[in-house]
């Protein structure tokens, strides 16, 4: 049977799949765009980077596609305002948000009538999401890849959250690899739509580095662990030389902060240096953040293929039958 569109707000993509945004610079508009016109929710990973450069990527997106263009913005980053105003300027379509709870962020997009999207991962914060004004909101699990915000399954956390949201869409997201699993959290969960991750790591335009990418390729399950970040939540990462040192206890600490661009932060390492690191090939002083499952990926392809096979798994199967409002 053929997908459901997703609508949010006054958007409606063709195809019910939100392609996560990863920072710093892993999510461009290199990968927006392809994913956009494909008739997904393309997303710019909007933390950690000058709002400048933000305006200028969400611009270049915009120009170059017709589709859907959303902006995802951690609310730990300092400068979260100035990134959420500077991506309305910019004219993204819809925000993203998630690392903690903003509710000024409802009354700006409504002000500026953009859709504001919440990632959550309890029923709480879910009712407050839904309360304040949320257009949809992402359940997401512990099989994320990033920084998590729970550490009960997709498939635990997905029904308890289901049960107390009515109103807006509800969007699967964390370990989702293929369209089976796709069909089966909208048809038998009951979800409107996923967002996927990883998945768009390992496609040909995502613009991180090869070595990025091969690390991806190599990994296997017990090479993807948890790391504590100086966020102060846990991340989700494929282990290189640099988590092992700082397992050993070894000092990564900069000798100064450069960035000053955490509300909140440990100083026991710099993240935006450790992903910047990996981005650009240093995968050996890097952070390399990923789902749980971003094992089971062990091919590059087109952004179009990647939507090809998804859909055409999802639709082999899904029968629209899932528990929803």
């Amino acid at each position: 049977m053929k997908l459901p569109e997703l609508k949010i707000g006054s958007f409606t993509a063709r195809i019910p799949i939100i392609q996560g945004g990863m920072s710093i610079r892993v999510s461009t508009s290199a990968l927006a765009i392809p994913v956009a016109e494909c008739g997904g929710i393309g997303t710019i990973g909007g933390s950690g980077i000058p709002v400048s450069e933000l305006q200028e990527d969400i611009r270049r997106a915009k120009a170059a596609t017709t589709g859907i263009i959303a902006v995802n913005i951690m609310y730990a980053m300092r400068d979260f305002h100035e990134l959420v105003i500077g991506s309305i300027e910019a004219g993204v379509d819809m925000i993203i948000t998630g690392a903690g709870f903003s509710r000024d962020i409802f009354r700006i997009g409504r002000e500026h009538k953009v859709p504001i999207v919440s990632i959550v991962s309890s029923p709480e914060f879910a009712k407050l999401a839904e309360k304040f004004g949320a257009a949809a909101i992402v359940v997401e699990s512990a099989e994320a890849g990033g920084h998590l915000g729970t550490d009960k399954p997709l498939r635990e956390i997905f029904p308890e959250i289901r049960k107390v949201v009515s109103k807006v869409p509800l969007i699967a997201a964390g370990g989702i690899t293929d369209g089976f699993e796709m069909a089966e959290m909208m048809d038998k969960y009951g979800a409107d739509g996923i967002q996927i991750a990883s998945r768009f790591v390992l496609s040909e335009e995502c613009s991180v580095s090869r070595e990025f990418k091969e690390t991806y390729l190599r990994a296997h399950k017990e090479d993807i662990v948890n790391v504590q970040s100086p966020v102060g939540m846990t991340g989700r990462a494929i282990r290189t030389p640099f988590i092992d040192r700082l397992e050993r206890g070894e000092d990564v600490s900069p000798e100064k902060c450069k960035y000053k661009c955490l509300k909140q932060c440990s100083y026991k390492y710099c993240i935006n240096d450790r992903l910047m690191a990996s981005c650009t090939g240093d995968v050996e002083n890097g952070l390399v953040f990923s789902g749980a499952n971003a094992y089971k990926m062990k091919e590059i392809l087109p952004v179009r293929e990647i939507f090809r096979q998804f859909v055409r798994d999802a639709e082999s199967v899904y029968k629209e039958g899932g528990e929803k409002r």
